[in-house]
């Protein structure tokens, strides 16, 4: 009997090299021998100006190691904008081997773990991506979510989804731009952990306007606030903190804030299953 994990990545946004397609099989194999194997879709590679192929590349990638029984995991190699571009008509073809799946990314990612959640297909998470590797630290982190997706383990899980609570986390501006539409998942009762990069921290306050006056939001437990990272500095200064920006929101649309989430785009980035995860 096969006891091998088998994951398979594509990029429904952005695309990878090969080089760092190699340095990613061979960090998993040193880290975790036979137990895994990588399956980098060709898809991957492609190109299409911006996008890692076509849209109906990209889709049809997506819905192969979807519905491919052999498969146990899919792992999102790489953000960049592109996921909401892929063919609406895929998520009715997803057949019972895609709802047994573990899907992980984050980023522009989070559209389709938004989706997939929605519809509740398989095990939607956040966690670090093979993009992840060049930053500082990025060998830890890509092998975190490997520990989640071969081993199940926990320890690498952001610390109030160990709780038992129903948690969700996502990019602050992917989130306003789910906000109102069909793929915008039911967060009622969950703890919405956010984050952001390279955001002015106006374009921030903007998107929370969004976010927050949705009302899978406000039925939310609570919101918790994961890093912001890379902010750029605006003609004038934005006149609040981060953190007074995320109270002002919460305050207005009466969701409680929480406090601060282990999570961003950087190498701390914590895995965050969709959910509740069982209590550690």
């Amino acid at each position: 009997m096969d006891n091998q994990k088998h994951i398979a990545l594509v990029c429904p946004g952005g695309p990878i090299t090969q080089d760092l397609a190699e340095k990613t099989a061979g960090i998993a194999a040193a880290r975790f021998g036979d137990s895994v194997k990588l399956h980098f879709h060709e898809q991957c590679f492609a190109a299409a100006g911006h996008f890692a192929g076509s849209d109906a590349e990209r889709s049809a990638a997506f819905l192969e190691v979807a519905n491919d029984p052999q498969y146990d995991a899919v792992w999102f190699a790489r953000g960049g904008y592109g996921a909401c571009r892929l063919d609406e008509a895929l998520f009715a073809k997803l057949n019972d081997y895609a709802r047994t799946k573990t899907w992980l990314g984050y980023s522009d990612n989070g559209m389709l773990l938004a989706r997939l959640y929605k519809q509740g297909i398989g095990r939607p998470v956040h966690g670090p991506i093979p993009a992840d590797l060049p930053r500082e630290g990025g060998e830890e982190a890509i092998a975190r979510s490997l520990a989640f997706l071969v081993d199940g383990d926990a320890s690498g899980v952001e610390p109030t989804a160990k709780s038992g609570k129903k948690c969700a986390a996502f990019n602050i501006t992917i989130l306003a731009h789910l906000a109102g539409t069909d793929w915008m998942p039911d967060l009622s009762g969950h703890i919405v952990m956010l984050e952001d990069v390279g955001e002015y921290l106006y374009a921030t306050d903007r998107a929370l306007f969004s976010i927050m006056g949705d009302k899978n939001i406000r039925n939310a437990e609570g919101v918790m606030l994961g890093r912001l990272s890379d902010i750029p500095e605006n003609d004038r200064p934005f006149g609040a903190s981060e953190e007074e920006v995320i109270e002002y929101w919460c305050g207005r649309a009466g969701v409680p804030y929480l406090g601060r989430a282990d999570i961003g785009h950087d190498s701390g980035n914590k895995v965050v299953p969709f959910g509740a995860a069982p209590a550690a």
